[in-house]
């Protein structure tokens, strides 16, 4: 099979490890939990293991969860971007212009004001800090999956990634710096800066590099390097969760609604972002398959980067990490249902 033609085969439907992804981290948050009451001298230890104010077993974990994604993004599907401009347009505003400061605005209505008096008021800012990085990351590999299960131009998917890479590696870093100061929260640029370094600059070269390597070797032995290493991210992914309770487990026992608290602002956006994408993609007369993708990945997020930069910039302990991890509990199931959507309105989308 030509790379071309496994571009359009697209990727194998959800497993059943991936469709029951909310699953496995609500067990990561009890485990994690519960390693953490009864071997706290272990976890202390293992936070104590930084350099330059990285911690080298998480940083490892992130990079094991991140490259294997960026390996199947293929920079060269650029070129497909011009054949559906006005979905890419939609994609682009949406991602880059809706998502960002609609969660902003979301985590200040709710958390900053509404939901405050529930809250611990020290971590207030932190919490907002983790929506706005979890909306920042436009989602990499899960946006393939929900693309499949909604019958998605494959090519179209894979272009919009890979333009979304590209932009992400130059404005992430600013955008969220832009942000975080508008909602009156300091982050230091050097230590931000770092972590677009570590965790989408390096792993995009590495990941690129790895591909071609693996492409050389021809098509047949790519998808089996694709379908070994693929459960190395959702492992590393769970394992990093394990570790980031296992800190976090005093607090939420002190506060078991902040993870409830939390998923509504996320749930809303994800519901707002994706009913936008669909629309306006509908309005400006573009294809139900091209429709789809949009919205999906105007809704999802890359999740393993958000986490990996709360833990950067503000440590385990804080309230951006719970905050990006709690996208991760309601992402599958909620994508699930915005996949549902698209499907069964198909006949409304074409008849506009």
């Amino acid at each position: 099979m030509t790379e071309v033609a496994a571009r359009q085969a697209g990727p194998a439907p959800m497993s059943v490890f991936e469709r029951y992804l909310t699953v496995w981290v609500f067990l990561c948050i009890v485990v994690g939990i519960a390693f953490g009451q009864l071997l706290p001298g272990v976890f202390q230890a293992i936070g104590g293991l930084e350099v330059a104010q990285v911690n080298l077993p998480v940083g490892l974990l992130i990079w094991v969860m991140i490259i294997p994604m960026l390996v199947k993004v293929d920079f060269g599907a650029l070129q497909e971007v011009r054949k559906h401009v006005r979905g890419i347009g939609v994609t682009l505003f949406v991602n880059w212009l809706v998502k960002p400061f609609s969660m902003a605005f979301l985590g200040w209505l709710f958390i900053r004001h509404w939901f405050a008096p529930l809250l611990p008021p020290e971590q207030i800012d932190s919490y907002i800090a983790g929506l706005i990085l979890l909306a920042a990351a436009p989602c990499t590999a899960m946006v393939f999956v929900w693309s499949r299960l909604s019958g998605g131009d494959p090519l179209f998917t894979l272009s919009q990634v890979a333009l979304n890479d590209s932009i992400m590696v130059l404005a992430f870093a600013p955008l969220v710096a832009f942000l975080l100061g508008i909602s009156a929260i300091t982050v230091p640029w050097a230590t931000l800066l770092i972590s677009v370094l570590l965790y989408i600059v390096i792993p995009v070269i590495l990941a690129q590099l790895w591909r071609r390597a693996l492409l050389a070797r021809g098509q047949a032995a790519f998808d089996a390097a694709m379908d070994k290493i693929g459960p190395w991210s959702i492992g590393a992914l769970l394992a990093t969760l394990v570790l980031l309770f296992a800190f976090q487990g005093g607090a939420i026992l002190q506060q078991p609604l902040v993870i409830a608290l939390l998923a509504v602002p996320i749930l809303i956006q994800v519901l707002f972002n994706s009913a936008l994408a669909y629309w306006l993609n509908r309005a400006l007369g573009e294809q139900h398959n091209i429709a789809c993708p949009s919205a999906l990945i105007g809704a999802s997020n890359f999740f393993e980067l958000a986490v990996a930069a709360a833990i950067s910039l503000f440590g385990f302990n804080s309230g951006a990490a719970l905050a990006t991890v709690v996208g991760v509990l309601i992402e599958v199931p909620v994508m699930l249902l915005v996949v549902y959507v698209v499907n069964h309105s198909k006949h409304w989308y074409e008849n506009a």
